[in-house]
């Protein structure tokens, strides 16, 4: 699987401006033992490179969008994450095996705590998930070097660029469901002003605001 999505970045950042995808993320792609993250008649796809469904309306997302929205959050070991939609639990392992801490938010109750449980027994322990409303962050704990949201928000949160560091990297997808969407860069930068970079056209499932 790493290097089917190792072919297809490099083929799709022909002509555009899309990252490297650095050896670190294709690295931890591969120590992330997915099969172990999905229902379990979803195992046998573990590998393919596609979005799965995982219950409750959610789906575990396409490992290429994770590698890339990986690669663009930049994670270096001393980095403390958040992750916005913990769902399987994918992408906070992937990041978790590249930086210090990762701090997830699910809104589903059901989906934190299997989460949480599946990502204990593959020995994770610098994961902490929160069940709440992704919309608001987790303020006590910012701010982050770097956010990751993993469901597409009508707009960019302003509560998740306020708990940016300056300098930190906001990656998101963004855009009605069902319609057009773009996963965005959004960068902080000094003074407070933000930056936003169009990556690429993208299909998440809406992030939903808590009640």
């Amino acid at each position: 699987m790493v290097a089917e999505i190792e072919a297809m970045h490099a083929n799709m950042r022909a002509g555009s401006s899309l990252p490297a995808l650095p050896p670190s993320v294709s690295a931890a792609l591969g120590k992330v033992e997915r099969h172990r993250l999905l229902p379990a008649e979803q195992a046998g796809a573990a590998y393919r490179n596609i979005p799965l469904p995982i219950g409750q309306g959610q789906t575990i997302s396409q490992p290429y969008i994770v590698a890339l929205s990986t690669a663009l959050a930049a994670p270096e070991p001393h980095h403390r994450m958040l992750e916005v939609g913990t769902g399987s639990g994918y992408q906070a392992a992937v990041l978790a095996e590249l930086t210090a801490k990762v701090y997830s938010i699910e809104i589903i109750d059901a989906l934190g705590q299997k989460a949480g449980r599946d990502l204990g027994l593959l020995g994770y322990r610098n994961i902490e998930i929160r069940i709440g409303d992704g919309y608001k962050g987790w303020p006590e704990q910012a701010p982050f070097d770097a956010i990751v949201v993993t469901a597409a928000a009508p707009r960019v949160p302003d509560a998740l660029v306020s708990q940016l560091k300056s300098g930190g990297r906001l990656v998101i997808p963004v855009g009605p469901d069902g319609e057009t969407q773009w996963l965005l860069l959004v960068t902080k930068l000094a003074g407070g002003a933000i930056e936003q970079k169009k990556i690429l056209p993208v299909r998440f499932v809406p992030m939903v605001p808590g009640r």
